[in-house]
């Protein structure tokens, strides 16, 4: 396939990494010639110096045999006009535009990004995507990651094995055996930092994270299952009032008026902004890291800090902060993925990706077959994916014993007829069943293959 993307910078790097690892002519255009350099110099891709949305530079970049344009520069307008020239002058069959301001996202202007106006396929607003996983991440505590499937009725959550987990040392088909109407299943482990699929006879160990597939319902139970039964934070400071800290505030308040939130922004504009659209809300003006700023918020009686600044170092920091003046928990967001490795050592319970969680956004895309919504974890190592079975899709009719599948997949739950079905041996998958799978990044054409639609659908 053949792909073109404009922007170089943390998020247009995650995705011509992962594109170029499979073997995808990829094509990168940014203004910058230092990030240009950089990502050729780091990947097999091609780099074109100029702006994304000029005709010229987009026909030297080959859009005429283009598969797909994937516009996430920095600049909304940039990434608009991009795929409108892409899809007038040279007919890109899909264009995916990373659109930030939430003005252009409105429901009573849902007409804008059609075919007929202005042709862009897919909109991604990381604001919006990062804000979900905050919330998600809120609701659930105890899980290191949520992400939900299947029209929100399947869920993946990580979770760690601490030294009190009582799964532990337990063969995985003696816990099927012991709580059979949990519909749950491990399906990956990370152990000492490596990622294999999950197996029968495979036992968790303290220390292990455990990615697990199961029903929207079952999470709590699952995650008490595993030792982790923290109570919901019911006292929140929020430190950064941009566009993801406004959106949990606001989202929270709608959705549990009984919990206190308190916002730290350090402009002064921004913060009157939000505090005359919050209703509840109290809103200080000041810095993450002045510990008088954050007495006053009462954070040695808070329940959790999410920092969601655009500086790693203040999240970092102000979040270690707060809890060394006593507050219960954190959740910190992390742009750069080298800060990512040290944040247990250093105090931090929990952090967010948002390149991850936008690049995931994009390869569901990206994906060939039936796949309805992939999430990457571990940096790429494995997916998880959600995929509609066709009736030419060589896993119907089939039982789960009988498929032979690679060992780097693992299918968690599959969704049918609005019911989660746990698999097992004997589970049959059907036409139009959605199924959710772990696979390991080796794995993942397999998966595309199994999904495929035949020509014999049509």
């Amino acid at each position: 396939m053949k792909v073109i993307i404009c922007g170089a910078g943390q998020v247009g790097y995650g995705i011509a990494e992962r594109l170029s690892q499979e073997d995808n002519d990829v094509s990168v255009i940014d203004t910058s010639a230092t990030l240009v350099a950089n990502i050729t110099e780091t990947l097999d891709v091609k780099g074109l110096v100029g702006h994304g949305a000029h005709p010229d530079v987009l026909a030297k970049a080959g859009a005429d045999q283009a598969d797909m344009i994937i516009a996430v520069t920095l600049h909304d307008e940039i990434n608009m006009v991009a795929c409108q020239v892409a899809h007038s002058l040279f007919n890109v069959p899909t264009k995916i535009a990373r659109i930030r301001a939430q003005s252009y996202l409105a429901p009573h202007y849902a007409d804008l990004f059609s075919r007929e106006n202005m042709a862009i396929d897919v909109t991604i607003s990381p604001e919006v995507e990062v804000g979900r996983m905050v919330l998600r991440r809120i609701s659930f505590p105890g899980a290191t990651d949520v992400v939900r499937f299947a029209d929100d009725n399947i869920a993946m959550v990580a979770i760690e094995c601490m030294e009190d987990c009582p799964v532990v040392d337990t063969p995985l088909h003696q816990l099927s055996e012991l709580f059979p109407d949990l519909r749950a299943t491990v399906t990956g482990i990370v152990r000492k930092g490596v990622l294999s699929v999950a197996h029968s006879a495979d036992q968790l160990l303290t220390g292990d994270l455990a990615y697990v597939i199961c029903e929207k319902s079952h999470i709590r139970r699952t995650l008490g299952l595993f030792g982790h039964e923290e109570q919901e934070a019911r006292r929140i400071i929020i430190a950064g009032g941009g566009n993801i800290g406004y959106f949990v505030a606001r989202t929270i308040e709608e959705h549990q008026p009984k919990t206190s939130i308190k916002i730290i922004e350090h402009d002064r504009e921004r913060a009157v902004a939000i505090a005359d659209k919050l209703r509840n809300a109290v809103v200080l003006h000041g810095s993450a890291l002045d510990q008088k700023i954050l007495s006053q918020a009462d954070v040695q009686n808070a329940d959790l800090f999410v920092s969601l600044t655009n500086n790693d170092q203040i999240n970092i920091l102000g979040s270690v902060m707060a809890k060394k003046l006593g507050c219960a928990a954190n959740l910190v967001l992390i742009n750069d993925p080298a800060y990512q490795d040290f944040t247990r050592t250093i105090g931090i319970d929990a952090h967010i990706n948002p390149r991850a969680v936008t690049i995931s956004r994009i390869l569901q895309h990206v994906r060939k077959g039936r796949i309805r919504a992939v999430y990457a974890v571990q940096r790429g190592s494995a997916e998880v994916i959600e995929a509609e079975a066709l009736e030419t899709s060589p896993l119907v009719g089939k039982s789960f014993r009988e498929l032979n599948l690679p060992p780097g997949i693992r299918i968690g739950a599959v969704y049918r007829d609005k019911t989660v079905v746990r698999p097992n041996g004997d589970t049959k998958i059907k036409a139009g069943d959605r199924v959710v799978l772990f696979a390991t990044a080796d794995a993942v054409r397999f998966v595309e293959q199994m999904f495929r639609v035949s020509i014999q659908y049509f």
